[in-house]
């Protein structure tokens, strides 16, 4: 049986990878989608507790614009997807954005 002498080392190398980018999901305000609404599909589709949505409702109602989450880009990307299909469907014209931060 052959035997192989390999004193060859490999080094791991340290590469900077820099992190994925991560995207602002927000809702925007409009003067017809009932604020009820909103705190539903925040609850539905962010995962926020009742109190929670409600103050995000009001940050977008007071300031025509609410974060709901950052997310990498797919993740937010099915997020507004999913909200402006709900929204639709229920014939509200409740708009979902993404950003990168």
């Amino acid at each position: 049986m052959a035997q192989f002498k390999d004193d060859t080392l490999l080094e791991a190398r340290k590469g900077k990878l820099k992190p994925p980018p991560m995207f602002k999901v927000m809702l925007l305000n409009d003067d017809y989608t009932p604020m009820e609404f909103v705190v539903l599909v925040l609850q539905k589709f962010f995962g926020m507790t009742r109190e929670r949505a409600t103050q995000v409702m009001l940050k977008v109602h007071r300031e025509g614009i609410g974060v709901c989450g950052v997310y990498p880009r797919d993740v937010a990307t099915t997020k507004v997807q999913q909200v402006a299909a709900y929204s639709r469907r229920h014939q509200h014209p409740l708009q979902c954005v993404m950003e990168e931060t």
